[in-house]
């Protein structure tokens, strides 16, 4: 248990918030904190990519880890932006609520929000629900929240933001594809 607890926020276009969450509660597993993670649009099978069945790795790699617990609350395909399916503000929603009953009956010391300023900026619920998250976080736990597209509000309330900038990538600059290992 710890003494109080930070909101802390992994934004902007660049890579790396994912990893640096992932970083963080790694760290607080190794010393006997208890860590969950709730990712957003994700799942343990992403999409088909030529033929290939895409598994994210930090799920196989959390499973090793005591008191880490990665829980994906996605499909296996992309969300629409424009026009998502009534399934994946479903699935969002159930994140939402897991996160509500994680922070209601203080189920761990660290909570990691993956991708969740996407599901907002996507529609799939509103800032002001992601706010009650912040205002409802016990006092002794941190909250991780990730993913580009950070309300103002967010930023406003959180107690550290970190904004990673893209200044170069492969993906553009070499036509590299998503990299098993690496990006998934």
């Amino acid at each position: 248990m710890m003494d109080s607890g930070f909101v802390q926020v992994y934004t902007g276009n660049g890579k790396g918030k994912t990893t640096c969450a992932l970083g963080a509660g790694l760290r607080a597993a190794g010393h006997g904190l208890e860590v969950l993670m709730i990712s957003f649009m994700k799942a343990k099978c992403a999409i088909r990519n030529g033929g290939e069945d895409i598994n994210y790795g930090e799920f196989r790699s959390i499973d090793q880890i005591p008191n880490f617990t990665i829980v994906p609350v996605g499909r296996e395909t992309f969300v629409d932006k424009e026009h998502p399916d009534p399934i994946d503000i479903k699935m969002a929603k159930d994140g939402l609520g897991l996160a509500k009953i994680a922070i209601r009956d203080r189920k761990c010391d660290v909570l990691i929000l993956d991708e969740i300023n996407v599901a907002v900026e996507w529609n799939l619920f509103s800032v002001d629900e992601q706010l009650d998250l912040i205002r409802n976080k016990p006092e002794d736990m941190e909250l991780i929240m990730t993913g580009r597209y950070a309300r103002q509000e967010i930023i406003d309330a959180a107690d550290l933001v970190t904004e990673m900038r893209e200044v170069k990538h492969y993906f553009k600059a070499n036509n590299v594809q998503a990299r098993r290992g690496f990006e998934f």
